[in-house]
C-alpha cells in the first residue's frame, strides 16, 4: 500500500497531446457506441473515474486504505437527490448542472466531520477507523428513514426548471455528457493536485512520516486536509451518479461491499500511477455489467483475477503498461514478443480450464433441476460426465504447466534486458 504514485513526465506538447486524446474520447464514444447499454456504461464508468481517483488520493498518493470511501459518495448522491427534489418544488434555486458540486460540498462536509477523527491515525488503524466508520454510517440508513428512504430509497426526477439552450437532461446522451464534463475537469483538477504543495507533503507524508514531523510539518493534518479533498470529489462522483440513475438506496450506495469495490479496482487498476483509477473505473463498469450478465460466478472470478494481479503484478495493469512502455522506448520490446505470446496462450488454456470446471460446479449446485448440460463457450458440457471434468482438468493443468515453463524463461530474458538498459544508462551518465 505504500506503492509510489507517478506522473508521466510529458513534455508541454505531448501533455497537450494525452489530454486532448481525453477529451476526444469523452466526446466521441456516445457517437460509436450508440445503444442503450453502451450509453449506461459510459455513464457510469465517467462517475466511477471521478470516485476512483479520488480514492487513491488516500490510497495512491497518502498510503490510506480506506474501507469507507463509499460513505462520502453515497451522502453525496443522497443530499444531490434531496437538492433536486426541492428544486423541482421550487424550494431551491439549483441548475441540475450544479447539483454535482452540492453533492461534493456535502461530501467535503461530512469528510470535514468524520475525517477529524479518522485521521488521528494512519496505516492499519486508519483502515479499522474508517471500516467503522463505514459501517456505522451504513446502519444509521435504516434508523432514519426520512432522510434516506428506507429499504426502497429516494426517488428523483432529473428534469426540472426551463430547458437550457434546449437542454432538458431528459434522454442519457444529455446527462453523459454533463458527466463527461465533469469527468475531464475534476480529472484535470486532481491531477493538479498533485503537483500542488499539500500533494507532495502528502506523498512525502506517506514514505515517512517520521522525518515530515522533524521538519516540523503536522502528519495528522496533511492526511486530514488530504481527506477533505478525497471527500469533495467522492461527493461529485455520488451527485452524477444520482443524478444518472435518479435514485438512490442506501445498500447501494453506502455499503461494504461498494467500498471494497472501489479499494479493489483502484488497486487492479493500479495505485501507483495516476491514470490507473481510471483503468480500475472501466474495469469495474465492465465487471458490474457485463460480467455479471454472463455468468453467476462473477465475484469468483473476480477474487481470482484480484489473487493473480497481486501475486505476478501487484503494481496493476498501469504498472505494467508503464514497464513495457519503457521497453519500448529502449527498443527492447519486440525480443519478448513471442514470450508474451506464449504467456497468453498458457494462461488462456489454464483460464479455459478453470472457467469450465467452475461453470458446471455452480450449474450443479444451483441449476441441478435443469439437467447436467450446459453451454459454455459455444460447446456443450456435461456436468455429470467424468470426461468433461477430465477435460477441463487436463486444460487448467496443461496451461498452467506451460505458463510457468514460459514464465520462467520470460524472467530470465526480462532481467536480462532490465539489467542491459541500466547499464546503458549508466553508461550514459558517465560520458556526461
Amino acid at each position: 500500500m505504500a506503492a509510489s504514485t507517478h506522473r508521466l513526465r510529458l513534455p508541454g506538447t505531448g501533455r497537450i497531446t494525452v489530454w486532448g486524446l481525453f477529451a476526444l474520447v469523452l466526446a466521441v464514444a456516445p457517437l460509436l457506441l450508440r445503444s442503450s447499454l453502451a450509453l449506461a456504461m459510459l455513464s457510469q464508468t465517467g462517475y466511477l473515474v471521478i470516485i476512483c481517483l479520488s480514492y487513491n488520493i488516500l490510497l495512491g498518493q497518502g498510503g490510506m486504505p480506506s474501507f469507507g470511501h463509499a460513505v462520502y459518495t453515497g451522502l453525496g448522491s443522497f443530499i444531490a437527490v434531496h437538492a433536486m427534489n426541492m428544486a423541482g418544488q421550487g424550494g431551491l434555486a439549483v441548475p441540475l448542472t450544479l447539483i454535482p458540486i452540492v453533492g461534493g460540498l456535502a461530501g467535503m462536509g461530512c469528510a470535514i466531520l468524520l475525517g477529524y477523527a479518522t485521521t488521528r491515525k494512519s496505516g492499519t488503524a486508519f483502515a479499522m477507523i474508517t471500516l467503522g466508520v463505514g459501517e456505522l454510517v451504513a446502519s444509521m440508513a435504516l434508523m432514519f428513514p426520512g432522510f434516506f428512504g428506507g429499504e426502497g430509497g429516494i426517488a428523483t426526477n432529473r428534469v426540472y426548471g426551463r430547458p437550457l439552450l434546449g437542454i432538458t437532461f431528459g434522454p442519457q446522451i444529455q446527462v453523459y455528457y454533463l458527466i463527461a464534463v465533469y469527468c475531464f475537469v475534476c480529472t484535470a483538477l486532481m491531477f493538479a493536485f498533485t503537483a500542488t504543495p499539500l500533494g507532495r507533503m502528502l506523498n512525502a507524508v506517506r514514505d515517512n512520516p517520521e522525518r515530515v514531523e522533524f521538519i516540523g510539518y503536522d502528519t495528522r493534518r496533511v492526511r486530514y486536509l488530504a481527506f477533505i479533498v478525497a471527500g469533495f470529489f467522492a461527493g461529485i462522483g455520488g451527485g452524477l451518479a444520482a443524478i444518472s440513475f435518479e435514485i438512490v438506496t442506501a445498500a447501494d450506495s453506502m455499503g461494504m461491499l461498494r467500498s471494497g469495490s472501489y479499494l479493489l479496482f483502484t488497486f487492479l487498476g493500479g495505485a501507483g500511477f495516476f491514470f490507473g483509477p481510471i483503468i480500475g473505473a472501466v474495469l469495474l463498469v465492465l465487471a458490474t455489467v457485463l460480467l455479471s450478465e454472463l455468468t453467476r460466478a462473477w465475484l469468483l472470478y473476480l477474487g481470482l483475477a484480484f489473487l493473480c494481479m497481486v501475486m505476478f503484478a501487484p503494481g496493476g495493469i498501469a504498472s505494467l503498461a508503464m514497464l513495457n512502455l519503457r521497453l519500448a522506448r529502449h527498443g527492447r520490446l519486440r525480443p519478448l514478443a513471442w514470450l508474451y505470446a506464449g504467456l497468453f496462450a498458457a494462461a488462456l488454456l489454464a483460464a479455459l480450464g478453470a472457467a469450465a470446471m467452475i461453470e458446471m460446479l455452480y450449474h450443479l449446485r444451483l441449476d441441478a433441476a435443469l439437467g447436467t448440460t450446459l453451454r459454455f463457450m459455444g460447446a456443450t458440457l456435461d456436468a455429470g460426465a467424468a470426461a468433461s471434468w477430465a477435460g477441463a482438468a487436463l486444460l487448467l493443468a496443461l496451461g498452467a504447466g506451460l505458463f510457468e515453463h514460459v514464465r520462467r524463461r520470460f524472467m530470465r530474458r526480462w532481467d536480462a534486458i532490465q539489467e542491459d538498459i541500466e547499464l546503458q544508462a549508466r553508461c550514459r551518465e558517465g560520458a556526461a
